[in-house]
């Protein structure tokens, strides 16, 4: 199995560093913009994209032209590659399997980045890594890079330049150590629980910075627009947004890496996010209701991080040879483990269930994950995840009903 890994670091820039990656992302920027104007001009006229190779070649008599001969300043494989990355997000959106947003055009200063495919070097030893027309940069290396080197993507995030170098590695076919299948229901009330009983309380990182987070927005807005008490206060805002983020990852990457070492296969809800965390707004005509409630309700589940969580435990799952489930998520909550009843009368309550057929009273989340656990089960039992075989220790619902103190009907 080829394994496919990032490591970033932090660069120690100096001021002429700073200006010439400030360039090169603009560069990237200009001709991305540039490029996706030409796009949306033919498709505007009814006229088919141009394909990456015919895009290349305006970006060849780009450079020639004296009102963009500043793109020579810039190394050919970046900008070769902004193109790349348009060309797919072209594709992406018209994919008829599962489309995606058609790309917008870039702003400066939001996502300042680029990505060179080959030509620069790293000095593990030393600390340091060479990028073509910059030069040798130190950085803060806090492990060490495994696998062949791939590929280097270079990022300002609130001020500071970053670089992610991709890696690959030959793993074989790993056995994962433990033969436990745990099935987890998550939740905004709480993050996780788990079949097994384990339960993970949320960490809410956006909800405890919210406060501050409005005061220093509020402040931004009464000042001159691009004036430098704009652009501190922006800074500040930048910089808290990235602590947000920062320790949310870090709070996901904990427990997935933890749910990942102790247990093969892990199965989840196969949640839409993006449809769950729709604004109730509606229309004019047509409005909606409850809109407060349910809008600190979306805010609540975008804090959570659920698609990111679920996507660690795929590939970390899949490094230690085990596997993810994703299964329907529907009467989850309302189906009875034991006897199999399924009504909303058997969940009047956040944090009750009771089943109005057998009467089995239990934690409504734990009887999710339970579900869930015995949906997994169907899963393998149906033989809908391939041809590769997987030995559980446990067997559907029953097993977990006696774990957790449960009789049988």
């Amino acid at each position: 199995m080829t394994q496919l890994k990032a490591f970033r670091f932090q660069l120690k820039t100096k001021p002429k560093h700073e200006l010439l990656m400030s360039r090169f992302a603009g560069c990237c920027r200009f001709v991305w913009n540039k490029a996706l104007a030409l796009q949306k001009e033919r498709l505007d006229k009814g006229e088919p994209c141009l394909s990456y190779n015919k895009l290349a070649g305006h970006l060849k008599q780009w450079k020639h032209e004296e009102q963009t001969a500043f793109l020579r300043e810039a190394p050919s494989q970046i900008l070769q590659q902004s193109l790349k990355f348009l060309d797919k997000a072209i594709a992406d959106a018209f994919d008829k399997k599962s489309p995606k947003g058609f790309p917008r055009f870039k702003k400066k200063g939001t996502s300042d980045s680029f990505r060179y495919p080959q030509g620069f070097r790293v000095d593990q030893n030393n600390s340091r890594v060479f990028l073509p027309k910059i030069g040798w940069i130190r950085y803060r290396k806090s492990r060490s890079l495994t696998g062949e080197l791939k590929n280097i993507t270079v990022s300002r995030s609130s001020g500071k330049w970053y670089i992610s170098i991709q890696t690959e590695a030959e793993a074989g076919s790993p056995v994962h150590p433990s033969a436990s299948m745990v099935g987890i229901d998550l939740g905004v009330a709480k993050f996780a629980k788990l079949s097994d009983g384990e339960e993970i309380l949320p960490l809410n990182s956006f909800r405890k910075q919210e406060k501050k987070l409005a005061h220093l927005q509020r402040k931004m807005t009464k000042k001159v627009k691009f004036s430098q008490n704009w652009k501190k206060l922006k800074a500040k805002v930048q910089r808290l947004h990235q602590k947000i983020a920062h320790v949310r990852h870090d709070f996901l990457h904990k427990h997935s890496t933890a749910i990942s070492k102790n247990h093969a296969i892990v199965a989840v809800e196969d949640l839409e996010v993006s449809h769950m965390s729709k604004s109730a707004s509606g229309t004019r005509d047509n409005p909606g209701r409850n809109i407060r409630a349910k809008s600190a309700l979306n805010k609540s589940i975008l804090d959570q991080g659920w698609g990111e969580f679920r996507r660690q435990l795929e590939y970390k799952l899949a490094w230690r040879g085990g596997m993810l489930l994703a299964v329907p998520p529907a009467y989850s909550s309302q189906k009875c483990p034991r006897c199999g009843h399924a009504h909303p009368d058997n969940r009047k309550t956040q944090e009750l269930f009771r089943c109005q057929q057998c009467g089995l009273t239990i934690n409504a989340d734990y009887n999710a994950a339970l579900n869930i656990l015995a949906a997994g089960h169907a899963v393998l039992a149906c033989g809908e995840i391939g041809s590769q075989n997987y030995s559980v220790k446990q067997e559907p619902a029953e097993a977990s009903l006696e774990a957790a103190g449960i009789p049988r009907l």
